[in-house]
């Protein structure tokens, strides 16, 4: 049950041009900012929005051609959109009736779906009488007890709190692992598309910028949103051996590279001074605080300079060293933590 794609969707001022391949039993998540066409993406392979070129294709079967409510689609909206006159039951019974079940038949398929998701007891309850994390559980049973071939979530946990979310989080891990179809799923955590997704592809302006295993877009981001996302700070520049040119800055880094090239770090590998440190630190340079935030147990502190860059460190360390906005500053990385690669 493959989903091969190729959509395209011209709109006033935008287009989306991504070609999408989905393996059986795998979920693929699409992320980038807003705006750069992954819900327009889901959208179009659900059949909600219209392509303006291209073609959808699963299993082998064309489904650009059928009806929203003729493809063998589940899909989950950010909003769950369960229907407010109907119970949890009959809501997650819906979608076997529509594939021509009996009333009986469907109603037992919902309970075992409820069941399975842990609702069993909410069985006669209206969306109205449900939390967040339950209205995201039965929405989740609605979608699959219609036996799709492919399933499209949109942001499923965006509306729950930190707490559920890290429980649903893990509840929908489990049953995608047992879903045998194609699942694309459309979210702005890289959390949640590290943890449920086998395959990232990134999505800005309409085109894909970069797609691949989540360790490897972790380790290797390549555009400054992939950097953001995954929590490092990168910069393009010209490498020539063990050293990379990024504006005015020559990093030392423990590739040997030629050409093109991206440098990697984390904020927590950047160490600050008031004054310029003794001796001859590599990869140094002057900075001007931008901002200082707090950031889980650390302070983050941004950089303004020759190059913009973020900086983790204690709250003891931003009190000894006096930091405060506006404030100019000395700023390295060790080169063992650096990671270049060809851009």
């Amino acid at each position: 049950m493959s989903l091969h794609a190729h959509l395209a969707v011209q709109r006033s001022g935008f287009r989306l041009d991504i070609d999408l391949t989905v393996a059986p039993g795998q979920v693929v998540a699409l992320l980038g900012p807003n705006g750069a066409g992954k819900t327009t993406a889901l959208r179009a392979l659900a059949g909600l929005t219209g392509l303006s070129g291209g073609h959808i294709t699963l299993d082998g079967t064309p489904l650009h051609t059928l009806a929203a409510e003729r493809r063998p689609i589940g899909m989950v909206f950010q909003d769950y959109l369960l229907f407010p006159h109907l119970s949890a039951l009959e809501n997650v019974a819906f979608g076997p009736r529509c594939r021509g079940a009996s009333k009986s038949d469907a109603r037992r398929r919902a309970a075992a779906w409820l069941q399975r998701v842990g609702m069993a007891d909410f069985a006669r309850a209206r969306p109205r009488q449900l939390s967040g994390g339950q209205a995201q559980r039965v929405a989740l049973a609605r979608a699959l007890a219609a036996e799709p071939r492919l399933l499209l979530l949109d942001e499923p946990l965006a509306a729950l709190d930190a707490r559920t979310r890290l429980d649903v989080r893990a509840e929908l891990r489990r049953h995608l692992a047992d879903f045998g179809g194609a699942t694309v799923l459309v979210t702005h955590d890289p959390l949640e598309a590290m943890v449920l997704a086998d395959h990232l592809v990134v999505i800005e302006n309409g085109a894909i910028v970069q797609q691949g295993g989540p360790a490897e877009v972790a380790r290797r981001p390549r555009t400054d949103y992939v950097g953001r996302l995954v929590g490092l700070n990168l910069y393009r520049g010209v490498a020539a051996g063990k050293r990379v040119k990024v504006e005015e800055v020559l990093f030392s880094v423990a590739e040997h590279l030629d050409g093109p090239a991206f440098v990697a770090f984390a904020p927590a590998a950047v160490a600050l001074y008031r004054t310029r440190p003794d001796g001859s630190p590599r990869n140094l340079w002057q900075a001007r605080i931008e901002g200082i935030e707090r950031h889980g147990d650390n302070v983050r502190v941004h950089l303004e300079g020759p190059i913009s860059a973020s900086a983790d460190i204690t709250p003891a360390a931003v009190a000894e060293l006096d930091l405060t906005p506006g404030r100019q500053i000395w700023a390295a990385v060790k080169a063992t933590e650096t990671h270049a690669y060809p851009a």
